[in-house]
């Protein structure tokens, strides 16, 4: 009997052993490999979103409301445009930022794509008011968007005490849908009385992010171009001095790799153009390209190329009602040589050369 329950228990052990080894040799599950095509995915997506919004969202919606009176609906639409006609002046009061909004998971797969970073060089005081000259403008300022519209780069946490407000084309609030979007990210218009009204009526530990350049930089954005629309810009300046709001020269590397562009030479009729309808519309019609959803066509979607966004250190500016245009003289240059300086220090640790120079024009 021991010799029987000897010999099934070896057949069983052997049986066993078949099977692990017959299961050892079974191709892998491919749920990994399934997950990053995932991810990339959604990445795309995310990105993809908020390009669209920016592009078509005020307008879509527009012509949604106007239609919406034709229709049934009108009621739903008088009560919106009522609403919003009663609501009109927030964006220029400090806005109605959303945390929730902010730490969107979304947030983080836009910022998987590039990828993005925000790298903090010196403590921001909670004690004071600060403007942030965010450089170069890019075609949609994504690294600008990401670090200070959301905290999927974790600004707060890197900041604590400081809360930024994105600074954008005042138009945009003039859009129904989109300006609360964009309101829910802590973005505002960028305007003298919204400006004002965060750095002198709502308390301290308040960071404007101004995108110095603005829509004539965006003209001249291609990757591998280092170059800042600065020398005449010092309304900013003059502002910080009024204000009495330290300057924090901010600097992002490879915010012009992300699209490719056609770049007229100056003088030509299509940069005459662009010029022309860039004071009319307020945004630069740029011609340029990423790579297409699917495969390695042309198409809306950025390049992956990694963005990696240093925030300087600030320069201590004193309240100054009526500053002389001296005085905005030197602190502009003061500014001019903090952002040299920044680049100069980061630009052979994220792909550029020491030969490589900021041109300020």
């Amino acid at each position: 009997m021991k010799t029987i329950l000897a010999a099934y228990s070896g057949a069983l052990k052997g049986t066993g052993y078949s099977i692990l080894s017959s299961l050892q040799d079974l191709p892998s599950p491919p749920w990994p490999a399934l997950r990053s095509k995932m991810e990339k995915h959604l990445q795309v997506i995310a990105v993809l979103q908020w390009v669209i919004s920016f592009l078509a969202m005020g307008i879509s919606c527009t012509v949604l409301l106007i239609y919406m009176f034709c229709t049934d609906l009108w009621v739903i639409a008088a009560m919106y445009t009522t609403w919003l006609i009663f609501d009109w002046n927030t964006p220029k009061q400090g806005g109605r930022r959303s945390s929730w909004v902010r730490n969107w998971t979304v947030w983080t797969y836009f910022r998987d794509y590039f990828p993005i970073r925000l790298i903090k060089t010196h403590n921001l005081l909670p004690s004071r008011n600060y403007i942030f000259g965010y450089h170069p403008h890019g075609i949609f300022s994504f690294g600008a968007f990401c670090n200070f519209g959301t905290e999927a780069t974790g600004f707060s946490k890197k900041f604590p005490g400081i809360k930024p407000s994105l600074a954008t084309l005042a138009g945009n609030f003039r859009m129904p849908v989109l300006r609360d979007y964009l309101m829910s990210g802590g973005i505002c218009p960028v305007n003298r009385n919204s400006i004002d009204y965060l750095l002198s009526q709502n308390g301290t530990g308040n960071a404007v992010v101004i995108v110095v350049g603005g829509a004539a930089e965006s003209l001249d954005c291609a990757p591998g171009m280092n170059s800042v629309t600065l020398n005449n810009r010092k309304g900013f300046v003059r502002l910080a001095l009024q204000q009495g709001s330290d300057l924090v020269p901010v600097y992002s590397f490879g915010e012009n790799n992300v699209y490719k562009q056609v770049i007229f030479e100056e003088g030509t009729w299509c940069r005459l153009a662009q010029k022309r309808l860039q004071k009319i519309l307020g945004f630069a019609p740029c011609l340029f390209h990423g790579c297409g959803l699917f495969s390695d066509s042309w198409g809306m979607v950025p390049y992956n190329k990694p963005i990696t966004t240093i925030v300087g250190e600030p320069i201590t500016v004193p309240k100054v009602e009526e500053p002389t245009r001296v005085m905005v003289e030197l602190y502009h240059a003061m500014y001019i040589k903090s952002l040299r300086s920044l680049f100069d220090k980061y630009k052979t640790r994220f792909g550029l050369k020491e030969s490589d120079i900021l041109h300020i024009q």
